[in-house]
């Protein structure tokens, strides 16, 4: 019997272009712990202490801010974009 090692989104975002497609997919999704699960993921490839100190976060407000459920400020997600090096746009619906 084969044996697999558990999928981890964090092994394959190394780097800008593939972080920003996978924190767009997760903003098509209306269930914001899709979102915050995606910056989490890409928070763990870039090491959450680095992160922190890049986005002038403490390390324990960066883990509670993208634990599910959480509700972050908008800010405090900016400044977490910011630091991977990734920004929001919006653009019109075509639904």
């Amino acid at each position: 019997m084969a044996k697999f090692a558990p999928f981890d989104a964090a092994d394959y975002l190394d780097d800008k272009e593939t972080i920003a497609e996978y924190i767009s997919a997760a903003l098509d999704d209306p269930n914001p712990d899709v979102f915050l699960t995606a910056v989490r993921d890409v928070a763990r490839a870039r090491g959450m202490a680095q992160l922190a100190k890049d986005a002038g976060l403490g390390r324990e407000s960066l883990y509670k801010a993208l634990t599910p459920g959480a509700k972050p400020r908008y800010d405090t997600m900016l400044k977490l974009l910011h630091a991977l090096g990734v920004k929001l746009s919006a653009s019109p619906d075509h639904s």
